[in-house]
């Protein structure tokens, strides 16, 4: 075949028709050889599922996105690149709207919240925290950035609450999630994002005990340039015991629910899915 090399051996299984295609061909002799590999060892595969990273000029993500390769929505997924997102307030909800958008393309991640990562919130909020990181417990926004950063990168924390002295910041993103149950720091948001043009969701949760059982309500309401209506029928701004959306009790199942409600209306309006009724 070439200088010093002389084959003793060939191997050929082409069929009478030829192969359909360089995939055809190549799972074939797989098949072949895999099946002399399982009868010594029957765990042997062909398929290691070798970890394939990512550098940072192809992708946002650490390593590559092969869920949606493998169930061939590349085109759909890649809708969601070029945004830049900011999720207002990591509780219960907000943190559960980091864990669904981090696994997606967009640009960049902003998460907004002043509060420290507290006992309580270990259990309402993704993950399994440590003893030891709630005894010197981290702000919200850092412990997010860092744990979410082992996956993909543009996560972009502000250990801060929402102002008006610092609500400018948010001139950059494409579009907002608002996760806080405080009525005067939701209108500030809700205010700025109107006045500069950008989509937003707002969600809220109000949770009862009521007859030795939970009774409540989830919302997420949709904001977009074309329809600002709906948010003021639905959002309230009140503060405090004011408001219906914010009695106290959280659930993580509800809070995931709420998230997901959000995050999948996201989609819709990105095209991500289908939008056949436009709620």
């Amino acid at each position: 075949m070439a200088e010093g090399i002389i084959v003793n051996y060939s191997f050929s299984n082409k069929p009478s028709g030829g192969y359909r295609d360089y995939h055809h061909k190549m799972t074939r002799y797989i098949e072949m050889l895999a099946d002399q590999a399982n009868s010594l060892d029957e765990t042997a595969k062909a398929q290691t599922f070798r970890v394939i990273e990512a550098p940072p000029e192809e992708s946002v993500f650490c390593y590559h996105d092969t869920n949606s390769s493998r169930a061939e929505i590349d085109a759909i997924t890649a809708k969601l690149k070029g945004q830049k997102l900011a999720i207002i307030g990591l509780g219960g909800t907000g943190s559960y709207v980091l864990d669904a958008v981090a696994k997606t393309p967009v640009d960049e991640i902003h998460i907004y919240d002043g509060d420290d990562f507290a006992q309580h919130n270990a259990f309402r909020a993704p993950g399994a925290p440590s003893l030891e990181l709630l005894r010197t417990p981290p702000k919200k926004a850092n412990y997010f950035a860092e744990l979410y950063s082992n996956m993909r990168r543009g996560i972009v924390p502000h250990p801060e609450f929402l102002t008006a002295a610092n609500v400018t910041q948010l001139a950059g993103v494409d579009f907002a999630f608002i996760c806080v149950d405080d009525g005067p720091a939701k209108q500030i948001a809700v205010a700025y994002l109107e006045a500069t043009g950008k989509s937003f969701i707002d969600v809220g949760m109000g949770i009862n005990l009521v007859d030795s059982s939970l009774l409540g309500t989830l919302r997420c309401t949709l904001s977009t340039p074309g329809e600002r209506g709906i948010l003021k029928q639905r959002v309230s701004f009140a503060a405090g015991e004011d408001d219906a959306y914010v009695t106290n009790i959280q659930i993580a199942a509800l809070n995931m629910m709420n998230a997901a409600l959000a995050v999948i209306r996201w989609k819709k309006l990105a095209g991500f899915y289908q939008d056949l009724n436009g709620e």
